[in-house]
């Protein structure tokens, strides 16, 4: 897929910020993509025309942490340097970092502040539950430290999540916390082209001309037509990742999108070569390292009833499966629906959608309902999340409380400052590696140290080095020159008239 299309317009402008390293892998590649696969594209991408690069979220550091044996911290810094001329994104998810729990406002603002250090300049903040209070601990931070902030709210389709809840939300945000623009994060792809026409006017009445972005996935397909229709609408900034790593449960593509903006009668300022040079190389590295791209998905109504995130979708039917449960899947389903309505249509988005899944097994395969609670799901239920757009169906909450831990208060309790213990339990470590010890328990973190400093070399096999092994089994091709800064790969064949053979 090219970005090329029709000629640049000179209508409305629409920035584009880009998802490729966060959110598109995350959902395509298990947020598998280390400093050294990035590496190789970073220039193009800092001078594509990106209105900001969302880098990094919570999960990322999970990823890093446990699995990449890298950094977090030290990769963003890395690559901070790289993208000189774009600014990189990272997230708060409401009182949250790592897992399910809330954490005091200390942790929140530590979060914050060395986003802050280590090269951020936008957070966005969510809370799935629309408390406007929680949100605005990080929010308050990040103006504070001079950084541009988001108030990103999630997309659910529902009778309690209504165009004027979102209106009225976006407008706290604005005069409670002054963010910089509002975002309009539809992470479980549930947008259509009828309700963008709705959503977008009540926010943008309701914005006092500040920016409005609209983050999508593809998992129903519609994506690409909702973003289009936003244009149209008067959104400023869409979200977008570039193929292969888009389409699927990513975000529409940028390179179509491009396209479908310059019919539309838009102008972007991104660079198509860019684009085109970057898709080049992802679809080399995934062919390298296995990884799959995104593809096109059929329209499916029941994702409307469940709205569960496609790569938990996933997840969730490989777990059934190992567990013997697979023939169960679709009655779990149905009982997430079920489940969602009586506890007043949580947004399927993190920790949510894990709780419910757990609940509707538990449910299920149990053979009595809310027999077996988890404590996430009593939490929730008693206002421990943050307050509820709706009330719990009073049949449903007497048999949660009952079956719960007896452990939960009934009523949520404020969480006492975690920083100064912290900070006593590790006097010889930086606050970059307290946090990490905070999130993270056992030897993660000293697993990571172990594994010393990141690692950023070209892997095996880089792409310049398959092109001149390519190009030594074709003899009609006698000569190919490679530059880069002070950097020169020449391949010549026979005769030396061209330079000398530098083999990569």
């Amino acid at each position: 897929m090219t970005a090329n299309g029709p000629a640049q317009p000179q209508g409305r402008a629409i920035e584009i910020i880009d998802t490729t390293l966060r959110d598109a892998q995350q959902c395509l590649w298990t947020t598998r993509m280390t400093a050294a696969m990035m590496l190789p594209i970073a220039e193009a991408m800092d001078q594509a025309g990106f209105a900001m690069i969302d880098f990094m979220a919570p999960v990322q550091f999970d990823v890093c942490v446990r699995y990449l044996k890298e950094d977090p911290w030290e990769k963003a810094r890395f690559f901070r340097e790289k993208f000189r001329n774009t600014p990189l994104r990272g997230y708060c998810r409401s009182k949250s970092l790592v897992g399910f729990g809330m954490v005091p406002d200390d942790i929140v603002e530590l979060w914050i502040e060395r986003l802050h250090a280590n090269g951020f300049r936008v957070v966005g903040t969510l809370d799935a539950l629309f408390d406007v209070d929680n949100m605005l601990v990080s929010i308050r931070r990040a103006k504070q430290l001079g950084m541009y902030a988001v108030g990103a709210l999630v997309f659910c389709e529902s009778p309690v999540h209504t165009d004027e809840v979102y209106a009225r939300t976006a407008r706290a945000l604005i005069e409670r916390g002054n963010v910089d623009a509002i975002m309009l994060k539809d992470s479980g792809a549930l947008l259509t082209p009828d309700r963008i026409r709705t959503i977008v006017p009540a926010l943008k009445a309701a914005m006092g001309g500040r920016p409005l972005e609209l983050h999508s996935h593809c998992n129903t397909g519609l994506a690409p037509l909702v973003y289009l229709e936003a244009a149209k609408l008067g959104v400023e900034q869409l979200h977008t990742s570039i193929a292969p790593l888009a389409s699927g449960p990513a975000q529409p593509a940028t390179q179509l999108t491009l396209r479908n903006l310059a019919v539309g009668g838009f102008r972007t300022r991104v660079d198509c070569a860019k684009v085109d040079f970057i898709s080049d190389y992802l679809t080399d590295l995934a062919a390298r390292e296995g990884f799959p791209g995104g593809a096109a998905m059929d329209y499916d109504a029941f994702h409307y009833r469940h709205q569960m995130p496609g790569g938990m979708l996933t997840n969730w039917r490989y777990q059934l499966a190992a567990a013997g449960l697979e023939e169960r899947f679709d009655e779990i389903l149905r009982e997430i629906v079920r489940i969602r309505e009586e506890l007043g249509w949580p947004i399927m988005v993190t920790p949510f959608s894990q709780i419910i899944a757990v609940q509707a097994m538990l449910n299920v395969v149990g053979g009595e309902r809310y027999r077996a609670v988890p404590d996430e799901v009593k939490m929730y239920a008693l206002g421990h999340f943050g307050k509820l757009l709706a009330p719990v169906d009073a049949e449903a909450l007497d048999r949660i409380v009952e079956n719960g831990s007896a452990k939960i208060p009934l009523e949520p309790q404020p969480l006492p400052p975690a920083l100064p213990g912290l900070r006593a339990t590790y006097p010889d470590a930086d606050d970059d590696e307290r946090l990490l010890r905070y999130m993270f328990a056992g030897n993660e973190v000293d697993n990571l140290i172990a594994a010393g400093p990141l690692k950023v070399s070209a892997p095996a096999g880089s792409p310049v080095a398959r092109l001149i092994e390519a190009l030594a089994g074709r003899p009609e091709v006698r000569y190919l020159e490679v530059r880069k800064k002070d950097a020169r790969v020449v391949y010549a064949r026979g005769a030396r008239e061209h330079g000398d053979v530098v083999r990569a």
